[in-house]
């Protein structure tokens, strides 16, 4: 009778640890399916302008947000605050709203998302899904806005020099391709900056 107990115990324990590592283990592998996908953010401190940030990123949860399937290239490697790390750009997609954003991890791990639904550092969109061509703007090039008050398209000769931005640091080319429309996103003493481009 003890031995038959012994027995039944035995069984009962297998039984318990193989269900619990079955259900284990589809946790991981659920969660890093989940991981893979998309991330939730541990650091939100970011310096720049509070729209730039997605708004009550504390809330995004896993699966929200998610790389970009149509866009190629949807991924730009780039150091865009000079601290010699790389960050990595990506176009995101949120999967509620359906509207495209870039999230910009920096190499110190903190992430900041523009766009999904939230304007662009003021320029009157917040969608990107038209970007054709995305990909760094190199530190050290000079650039400038190219349309005027008018919404006129000039030249850099008449362009001011004091008007003139050398990137301080990469920044990143977002434009429709082969069409009008477009601009470089770069940071200027910590806070997001916008260069048009047409």
């Amino acid at each position: 009778m003890v031995r038959n107990r012994m027995c039944l115990l035995s069984l009962l324990a297998g039984y318990t640890l193989a269900v619990w590592s079955c259900q284990h283990g589809k946790a991981i592998k659920v969660n890093a399916i989940s991981e893979a996908k998309t991330e939730i953010l541990d650091s939100l401190e970011v310096k720049g302008r509070s729209n730039a940030i997605y708004p009550d990123q504390k809330s995004v949860l896993k699966d929200t947000i998610v790389i970009s399937t149509k866009h190629d290239p949807h991924v730009v490697l780039c150091d865009m605050d000079g601290d010699t790390r790389m960050d990595t750009v990506h176009i995101v997609q949120h999967t509620k709203n359906h509207k495209y954003g870039l999230k910009i991890a920096f190499g110190n791990k903190k992430i900041v998302y523009l766009g999904m639904g939230q304007d662009i550092l003021g320029q009157g969109f917040d969608d990107i899904e038209w970007v054709g061509i995305f990909e760094r703007a190199p530190k050290g090039e000079i650039y400038y806005n190219n349309v005027n008050d008018d919404r006129e398209i000039i030249t850099e000769e008449q362009v001011n020099e004091n008007d003139k931005i050398k990137l301080p640091n990469d920044g990143i080319f977002i434009h429709q391709a082969e069409a009008c429309g477009g601009g470089i996103i770069y940071l200027h003493d910590g806070q997001f900056a916008w260069i048009q481009q047409e």
